[in-house]
């Protein structure tokens, strides 16, 4: 009897272990989901409900392509035409591998005459010869964006840019400032405490954030943070036809704008960007009675109470 016992025992061995295996697996899937779930993210929400979700790098390549775009004076039909291309070729991430020689977020070719390696893992760059190219397509803004993309491109599938035109075109729209703060992102690496999500109106709070920064005359852009002069240099670098800053104070600088779109546009670009720059950081952003900060980014946008009504918060703020 003892025996058989001891057998029974043996036995069950494997099972225990197994089942021990699987507790573990569960165990680390449970470790890694929770991480994904703190993770920074970057959210856009188009006027017709559709949402965009990504991580900081993709946003920030996203709005780099807008603002690109911006400092060429092309239309959104051009924004929504490379964002697609972007999404199908390297799901917006500046890759430093592909097909053959193949780079960057369009998959760009030193060997077909795109550029050097270097240049093409410039999102600026890569960006600008995108529509260098796009530019010479007939008619592009009238053809269906696969279309339009594929005459570009030359790829081997030349239909495949079309499933991602709803994403591109809730995307353009955003990054282009035609919906105002809808689009935010969440930054726990800024020593965010708490897990506020972001509204699900795109950041229309009712707190305020950096209220005195965002007292200002309308139409005027202000930004501020840890070396304030290199993201200013990042913005001219990239929307070009931005004014020039017209007043800095410590780590603050203002541009003036005359068009709300814009103005929302470069606000956007300067939260998307607020956790990548490498010479510089952004931790608040104001504009047109709103306000982001990267210390309370899940917060999202939050209103800002103006000064006096003759004084509206109508700037945008980086700090």
């Amino acid at each position: 009897m003892a025996t058989a016992r001891r057998r029974g025992n043996r036995g069950l061995w494997p099972v225990l272990i197994g089942v021990g295996v699987v507790l573990a697996l569960v165990g680390y899937l449970a470790v890694r989901f929770v991480h994904s779930a703190v993770s920074d993210v970057c959210t856009a929400r188009g006027a017709d409900g559709t949402t965009v979700t990504l991580d900081p790098d993709q946003a920030s390549d996203a709005a780099t392509i807008a603002a690109v775009a911006h400092a060429r004076g092309l239309p959104e039909q051009a924004v929504i035409i490379a964002l697609a291309t972007a999404i199908q070729e390297s799901k917006l991430r500046n890759l430093a591998h592909g097909d053959r020689d193949s780079l960057g977020l369009f998959q760009q070719r030193p060997s077909q005459g795109w550029g050097s390696a270097a240049q093409i893992r410039d999102p600026v760059y890569a960006a600008g010869r995108f529509f260098d190219a796009l530019v010479k397509v007939p008619d592009y803004t009238g053809l269906p964006v696969t279309v339009a993309a594929q005459n570009v491109q030359h790829s081997g599938y030349p239909t495949a840019y079309a499933r991602h035109e709803v994403m591109a075109a809730t995307l353009a729209n955003v990054l282009t400032g035609q919906d105002g703060p809808a689009l935010s992102c969440t930054l726990r690496a800024a020593g965010e405490g708490g897990t506020n999500a972001v509204p699900a109106d795109g950041g229309s709070g009712t707190g305020g954030v950096e209220a005195d920064r965002g007292r200002g005359a309308a139409g005027v852009v202000h930004e501020g943070g840890h070396d304030a002069g290199g993201v200013a240099a990042e913005v001219r670098r990239e929307f070009g036809a931005v004014p020039a800053a017209v007043a800095t104070a410590g780590d603050s600088v203002t541009y003036p704008v005359t068009e709300t779109a814009t103005g929302w546009s470069l606000a956007l670009w300067l939260v998307c960007h607020a956790g990548t720059l490498h010479s510089a950081s952004v931790t608040s952003v104001t504009f047109d009675h709103r306000g982001w900060s990267s210390a309370a980014s899940g917060r999202g946008w939050t209103h800002i109470q103006p000064a006096s009504a003759e004084s509206p918060a109508a700037a945008v703020g980086v700090g």
